[in-house]
């Protein structure tokens, strides 16, 4: 009898301390406003945009995780991005929650982001909106407040630009595939061509007036630029001025006057041959002994996310993996 009911005793108590199954990854819908949100260019627009939320497999606890905040490119759904960039899987994999804001078309035709209103490269507008939708995930879950990271494929990368700039105290580092340098277009109508020939605003000032402003505390704010050197939509010249622009801003200008379309020597410089005949090309600008500005440049990129899933458009299937290279930045493999 005594040997039965220890039995039980401890069938009992192993059912209690069992280790469960860990939850499966999920995505949640939201929607947040902003009074800061509203854009000059479309003044009738209600600020306020939805997104969706991967929380990760086994979330809980009181560990605090990274958030990748991915922005999607024109015509493009978070449903789409999140799918093509398998950004679900690297999430499961190293824990990230996983911010996917999503555009409308009252505000924009094409889904785009509008990177090229003046309100929104100031830090308003859009990028206000994307800034209040990191709160209100960093209030509702255990985000690690110096892990959060603004990531985005053309227009979306055009934000994540602004992002970094206009709110560094978000945002520990910046992920641009194939876009262009903060406030690049001075007008709307001056977008297109901004995208084919470079900026037509002095974008190094603009990454000045940024180092100015921002705490020094939230300084650097380390960027991770890729893109194709077979772009037809956005001109090699403005990964060129971006990754000027965030050198100025990051306090590492050039030493001499150069023109628009030539970087700085690099700190360091690889060059590798990929699969596909493809080469990479890994740029490292450092200060302080720190990496701050990372450019990638692979030949035989169009316009599209490199490592994709190609059954989507905007994405190509062969490497490098530009999600397998966000994991080791976020990682701090920089």
């Amino acid at each position: 009898m005594l040997e039965k009911l220890r039995s039980r005793a401890r069938e009992l108590l192993a059912r209690i301390f069992r280790r469960k199954p860990p939850e499966p990854g999920r995505f949640i819908s939201g929607s947040k406003f902003s009074w800061r949100g509203w854009l000059a260019s479309g003044p009738w627009v209600w600020p306020s945009r939805e997104y969706l939320l991967y929380v990760p497999r086994g979330y809980g606890g009181w560990r605090r995780r990274p958030l990748i905040v991915l922005m999607h490119g024109c015509r493009q759904p978070p449903e789409d991005i999140a799918a093509a960039t398998r950004i679900a899987a690297h999430a499961d994999a190293n824990g990230w929650l996983v911010l996917l804001p999503r555009q409308v078309a009252k505000a924009n035709p094409w889904s785009c982001w509008n990177w090229f209103d003046n309100a929104t490269s100031a830090g308003r507008g859009e990028a206000a909106i994307v800034a209040a939708q990191v709160k209100a995930v960093r209030r509702t879950y255990r985000v690690h407040p110096r892990k959060v990271y603004a990531v985005g494929m053309s227009a979306g990368g055009c934000l994540a630009a602004v992002l970094g700039l206009r709110h560094p105290k978000l945002f520990a580092g910046v992920f641009v595939h194939s876009g262009v340098a903060c406030g690049a277009a001075s007008a709307p109508l001056t977008a297109m061509r901004v995208l084919a020939h470079g900026a037509d605003t002095d974008y190094e000032r603009i990454g000045a007036d940024a180092r100015a402003d921002a705490p020094r505390r939230a300084l650097p704010v380390p960027l991770l630029a890729i893109a194709g050197a077979d772009d037809s939509v956005v001109a090699e010249i403005n990964t060129i001025q971006l990754v000027r622009q965030y050198l100025v801003f990051n306090g590492k200008p050039a030493q001499q006057p150069s023109p628009p379309d030539v970087l700085p020597p690099a700190d360091h410089e690889t060059t590798s041959t990929l699969a596909a005949g493809r080469t990479m090309t890994v740029s490292d600008y450092r200060r302080d002994g720190r990496v701050v500005v990372r450019r990638v440049r692979v030949t035989g990129l169009a316009h599209a996310w490199s490592g994709g899933v190609d059954t989507f458009p905007y994405n190509d299937p062969n490497p490098p993996d530009a999600t397998a290279l966000l994991a080791e930045f976020v990682a701090g493999k920089f």
